[in-house]
């Protein structure tokens, strides 16, 4: 059977969940990515080029700056393919009152997904965040709020924590109406469709830590998807990495449910689905979760970790070690056709992590 291999578990989805929308928006222009100058990678971005960062770490999860372009190969479907452009990380500190304009940081706070004690508890670690350094940030940074109304993004990013900090109090995070699991997915799914859209206007590379458990999953044989389904399933998932990769968002996200799930299945059990989703014969609910996403877009899942204000630092910190390169797609067969990417690295003991793949066209 064609579920041999994989956990079979599901996520509860309506069948008429699909992301389609998200593969139709246009892509970042490469003026605009330019504008706020990321890098030189990102004027390559255009005519079927592929943007990627790519997060270089040493044996102690410590980022790795100082390597140079023929320090890495990247691999498209285990092919060779030739690096357009190359742009390391800022090689010293930013002079004081400077900020990396470049690079914006999107912290979510999800209450939809969230016991309500675990919310508050988010919140008061967002705000320990905020005021950390004198509530001096580095980086242009957004709060929004996932809640029954939707995702509330605040409009301007601001590197003012001190500010942010003292609006997060003002903040009353609100009793969760009961919903239904397949309601709480549909919600999900639309408040990241949601944010996909906002921060595509925007030409910075953006950093999305999302600060929840992530949707509702339900292991049970008995949810396995329809054949309408599975091709619902792989359109979104389609979609999603288009949307997510041109608009250069790197996902996180933080369990705040802390040590009470470390350990458990719940932490490894969405590694089934991060390889990378090939055809739809082969989709499942879980090829949607929140923590697939972020591995996809070469961010990472963080479980039973207490001080969530620690893990932002940590997520923001890779930024010193990330550099971004450009390729160009390689010639597709079919619509929609997986190619694997895979970096390798000169310099031994260092690891490199970015997006795993790419929907190419032919």
């Amino acid at each position: 059977m064609k579920w041999f291999g994989r956990v079979s578990a599901a996520l509860i989805l309506m069948s008429s969940i699909s992301l389609l929308a998200v593969a139709q928006r246009p892509a970042v222009s490469a003026t605009a990515v330019e504008e706020e100058q990321p890098g030189p990678a990102a004027s390559s971005g255009a005519a079927g080029g592929i943007v990627l960062d790519v997060v270089v770490t040493d044996k102690s999860g410590k980022p790795a700056p100082g390597l140079q372009q023929q320090d890495f190969s990247i691999f498209d479907n285990n092919q060779p393919t030739r690096i357009l452009a190359f742009h390391a990380p800022q090689s010293t500190p930013l002079p004081p009152g400077s900020i990396d304009a470049g690079t914006e940081i999107i912290l979510v706070i999800d209450e939809v997904n969230t016991p309500f004690t675990r919310v508050t508890f988010a919140i008061q670690q967002v705000e320990r965040f905020l005021r950390q350094d004198e509530g001096k940030l580095e980086h242009p940074l957004s709060l929004a709020f996932f809640t029954d109304h939707g995702l509330d993004i605040q409009t301007h990013p601001s590197i003012d924590g001190n500010a942010m900090a003292a609006a997060l109090e003002q903040h009353r995070p609100g009793i969760r109406t009961p919903n239904l699991a397949m309601e709480l997915v549909q919600r999900s799914q639309n408040a990241l469709d949601s944010l996909i859209a906002q921060e595509r206007r925007r030409p910075a590379r953006k950093v999305v830590i999302w600060i929840g458990p992530g949707w509702p999953y339900l292991a049970a044989p008995s949810q396995m998807p329809t054949a309408a389904q599975e091709q619902h399933i792989f359109a979104s998932v389609v979609g999603l990495s288009a949307a997510l990769r041109e608009a250069r968002i790197r996902m996180y996200s933080i369990d705040p449910l802390g040590a009470a799930v470390s350990g458990t299945g719940a932490t490894s059990f969405y590694e089934t689905f991060t390889k990378g989703l090939t055809k739809p014969e082969r989709a499942e609910f879980g090829d949607l979760g929140l923590q697939v996403l972020a591995a996809q877009s070469g961010g990472r899942a963080i479980f039973g970790n207490e001080e969530i204000a620690t893990s932002i630092d940590r997520c923001i910190a890779e930024l010193d070690g990330l550099y971004t390169l450009s390729i160009a797609a390689s010639p597709s067969d079919r619509a929609n056709e997986y190619h694997e990417l895979t970096v390798k690295l000169g310099p031994a003991g260092l690891k490199a992590r970015t997006r795993n793949g790419y929907y190419g066209q032919p």
